[in-house]
């Protein structure tokens, strides 16, 4: 790497130092299992979390991450610049980073979780997220920017987040379920928050809310997993937004009891999603609160995040869609926490939870 890694280097190269009244870490969701080696503990999700001095705002954050990934993508850039972490607790909001289970520092093994995918190799994650404009496989990818590097084999940015990407449960019905059960418990140890949930990880947010309602502020979805009843590699969101089970009104006990539509967007240049048939079924847990789905410029969810916002809307949430481009900000891709202008990304979410008298403008 380029920079130095030395303390008194790292010290005086320091633009955004931290005052902490505590930071630490516990865990939720383990249960105990029977396996053929003993009973083993299985379904934890690490949390960390970090409290600023001047705790300023009403509501923690809690930052979720994507699939393969961990809670360290919230915690620097590849590049080494402090991540959205630093920058929300600079706001003066408490943030809770969690490594969902089976990834980071919550351990991963088939006898407990059952079988994993396979580790996502270079050329997909160049492609997908660091130089999508070499491969121009969607509208726009060309005018991703924003990677801090060249994005491709070689860049040793793209080495740094290659290091912390790790296998995900093959079963995301299962692997659904079970944040619904851990996130419903950091909820209750921790009381009312914000959910910040990217890619993969956006279901998380889904279960999470629908498990413990009354305790979810806002949700803010950074390119959630969609568009609704897709198929993307392990992940069918056979329950529209999710793989697992929600909670409609009325009930529906079989996905097949959800009947689809294809919606034609209104913007050019976005793709046709589907929605219910009318009349659609509520999602009554994900109503009563605000949602922002985020999508980024050049990003491959570019031309179909809309389906999600299109789907809660009709299900009676009170969502809505943040464009980056929409906003002045030009260039990013899937992963905008990674991204050179991350700051700025992080500053257009603060300023819509301030806008839903959600947190304090200038803490």
């Amino acid at each position: 790497m380029a920079r130095s890694l030395k303390p008194r280097d790292l010290h005086a190269a320091a633009t955004r130092p931290l005052q902490l009244a505590d930071e630490g870490f516990f865990w939720v969701g383990g249960h105990r299992v029977a396996t053929p080696g003993g009973t083993m503990v299985a379904g934890q999700m690490y949390v960390e979390y970090r409290i600023p001095q001047r705790l300023t705002q009403p509501w923690p954050v809690v930052m979720i991450h994507g699939g393969g990934g961990q809670g360290l993508d919230y915690l620097a850039t590849p590049d080494g610049r402090p991540g959205w972490v630093s920058w929300f607790l600079n706001q003066g909001y408490a943030v809770y980073l969690v490594d969902r289970h089976g990834h980071g520092r919550a351990p991963f093994h088939p006898d407990a979780l059952g079988p994993m995918t396979p580790l996502l190799p270079y050329e997909f994650i160049a492609d997908f997220f660091s130089a999508p404009r070499v491969a121009a496989k969607w509208p726009r990818a060309e005018q991703h920017t924003q990677w801090p590097g060249e994005g491709t084999i070689g860049d040793p940015t793209l080495d740094q987040f290659m290091c912390s990407a790790g296998p995900a449960m093959a079963d995301a019905e299962r692997s659904h379920a079970e944040m619904a059960r851990c996130g419903g418990e950091l909820l209750d140890a921790i009381g009312p928050a914000i959910l910040m949930t990217h890619s993969a990880g956006g279901p998380s947010g889904w279960m999470m809310a629908d498990a413990r309602p009354a305790l979810v502020k806002a949700i803010v979805a950074v390119e959630p997993i969609g568009p609704p009843f897709a198929a993307r590699g392990p992940v069918d969101l056979r329950w529209g937004l999710t793989a697992a089970p929600l909670s409609y009104d009325p009930p529906a006990a079989e996905p097949e009891d959800l009947k689809r539509v294809v919606k034609v967007p209104t913007r050019p240049g976005l793709l046709p999603c589907e929605v219910q048939a009318e009349p659609a079924r509520r999602l009554p847990n994900l109503c009563g609160f605000p949602i922002a789905v985020v999508s980024a410029e050049a990003s491959w969810m570019a031309h179909d995040n809309h389906g999600i916002v299109d789907y809660l809307v009709q299900a009676g949430a009170s969502a809505e869609h943040l464009r980056t481009e929409d906003l002045g900000l030009h260039g990013n891709g899937h992963a905008m926490m990674l991204e050179k202008n991350s700051d700025d990304v992080a500053a257009v979410l603060h300023r819509w939870i301030v806008s839903k008298d959600l947190a304090k403008d200038k803490p």
